[in-house]
């Protein structure tokens, strides 16, 4: 815990891998893209074809699905756009000085912190899909890899690119 708040609370260091978080935000918008189609088809009251297998059906009409009424695959774009933004606004201000690089280096930091949320919750769904439904939805399936993929690469860059981290140029 102390290791998380060490490298939360240290800036990042200047050179933080533009690729890394150029992938980030592309990991994010592929999850963007796979929720956003779930929660417009459920709008829409269609359940998307499941070719795979024939649990899409059972689990996007289970009551899983929807909190108060709202999808969950809706709080699942919602979650994966903040991500993109967090990382397109640190990409945009990178080579920025002062306050403001450092403030928008703390957003994609947060933004890093939020994919525990993502993760745990992508748990918690594929637990539910495993062994309460005992059904399997390959899109969303598809969105806790993209999770689950998003929380290693936050966890990896967090460590890698934590300036305090680095040994002090001479």
């Amino acid at each position: 815990m102390s290791s998380l708040r060490r490298s939360l609370t240290r800036p990042l260091a200047r050179e933080a891998a533009t690729r890394a978080v150029v992938f980030f935000m592309i990991m994010a918008l592929v999850g963007f893209a796979d929720s956003t189609f779930l929660a417009v088809e459920h709008y829409r009251g269609v359940i998307p074809p499941c070719s795979a297998n024939e649990g899409c059906e059972k689990v996007l009409s289970s009551q899983y699905s929807a909190v108060f009424g709202v999808p969950t695959a809706l709080f699942g774009s919602l979650y994966y756009l903040a991500v993109s933004l967090g990382s397109f606004i640190y990409l945009e201000s990178r080579h920025g000085r002062g306050s403001v690089a450092a403030h928008h280096a703390a957003i994609l930091k947060w933004t890093m912190l939020a994919t525990v949320l993502g993760f745990v919750m992508s748990l918690w769904f594929v637990y539910l899909q495993l062994f309460i439904l005992r059904s399997i939805c390959i899109y969303c399936m598809g969105s806790a890899a993209t999770s689950t993929v998003l929380f290693i690469a936050a966890a990896t860059m967090l460590k890698k690119y934590s300036a305090a981290d680095r040994p002090p140029t001479v």
